[in-house]
């Protein structure tokens, strides 16, 4: 993962929003599903219960996902804070440059 969501950051890989959490709260990260990368393939055809696993230098969490749905360009929602350890993946909807992919996970603990 990179720190960023430029086309810069994304050609390398998944990234990490900047100015947001990159481990207690939100964590907001975006990548591409086609094209020159395939970081996040198919995330929208997840299932609520599915489980994504982030780990970073700092650990690794589990999170459930809890929603997909499809929202438009515009919309950071996403991106706002929380007190809740959660993910939020973004990626592009093929063929609707004016919608994004937004899934949510919620940590799980054990």
């Amino acid at each position: 993962m990179y720190e960023g969501t430029d086309s810069a950051a994304l050609l390398k890989g998944a990234g990490h929003f900047e100015n947001t959490s990159i481990w207690n709260g939100n964590v907001p990260i975006a990548g591409h599903n086609r094209g020159v990368r395939n970081d996040f393939g198919k995330i929208h055809t997840l299932n609520p219960g599915d489980i994504i696993t982030f780990t970073t230098v700092l650990g690794t969490r589990t999170y459930a996902v809890s929603s997909v749905t499809k929202v438009d360009v515009t919309d950071t929602s996403g991106l706002a804070s929380t007190a809740e350890n959660g993910i939020t993946l973004y990626t592009c909807v093929e063929n609707q440059p004016a919608y994004r992919w937004c899934v949510r996970g919620v940590e799980q603990t054990v």
